[in-house]
């Protein structure tokens, strides 16, 4: 993979730069914790410059972001709402207010994670998804994301200019603090799955095996 993608951004430049982070954004599996060093990297060894390469991967980032955003909005509080009503989503211990409660602590509180969330693995491209639920404002979306994804892209895009042909040690550096990040949100996880199960899906079989037996 990493062959293809030297190939691909030596031939076509700042479009494959730009093709590519935007495709991470959507598919996760593209890791930008590779893609953005190397391009940087590749600052010395063709005609890209540094500021583009950091241009072109923040417009992919905020494009990707967008796609996301959008099937979030898709997902309306009122479609959401009707699903997590329904009989099974009830017996999981879910009710239509969850959502209404969770989305109104987006509204107030939860905006600025957009910002945050830019600069987190595995997470930073996942938090468009609710952004477009609540129906953030696009503006402040726009610039929450542009803000972020900067930053996130310029500090590896200019490490992997800097250490040169040793640019996998900041992938490597990089893929740990995701790594590191996938376990810690793998923990929370769990523990909120086995919150779940005893204070919500046990006591709701108790409900119905109560009234079944009545």
């Amino acid at each position: 993979m990493e062959e293809a993608f030297l190939a691909f951004i030596s031939s076509f430049g700042y479009l494959a730069v730009l093709a590519l982070i935007l495709l991470e954004n959507i598919f996760p599996p593209i890791p930008s914790e590779l893609i953005l060093p190397m391009a940087g990297f590749l600052v010395h060894d063709t005609s890209m410059e540094l500021p583009g390469v950091i241009i072109f991967a923040t417009a992919g980032s905020v494009l990707g972001a967008f796609i996301l955003y959008g099937i979030g909005r898709l997902l309306s509080r009122e479609r959401l709402m009707a699903f997590f009503d329904t009989k099974p989503m009830r017996l999981l211990g879910f009710k239509g207010d969850d959502i209404s409660k969770a989305i109104g602590w987006f509204d107030r509180k939860g905006q600025a994670t957009v910002l945050i969330c830019r600069c987190i693995p595995v997470v930073r491209s996942l938090i468009s998804i609710p952004a477009g639920t609540a129906k953030m404002a696009i503006p402040r979306f726009t610039i929450y994301t542009l803000v972020g994804s900067a930053v996130w892209n310029t500090v590896l895009c200019s490490l992997g200019y800097a250490m040169g042909s040793a640019w996998h040690t900041v992938t490597a550096q990089a893929e740990w603090v995701s790594d590191v990040v996938k376990i810690i949100i793998i923990v929370i996880v769990l523990v909120a799955a086995i919150w779940w199960i005893v204070k919500r899906i046990l006591p709701n079989l108790r409900h119905t095996n109560d009234h079944s037996e009545d």
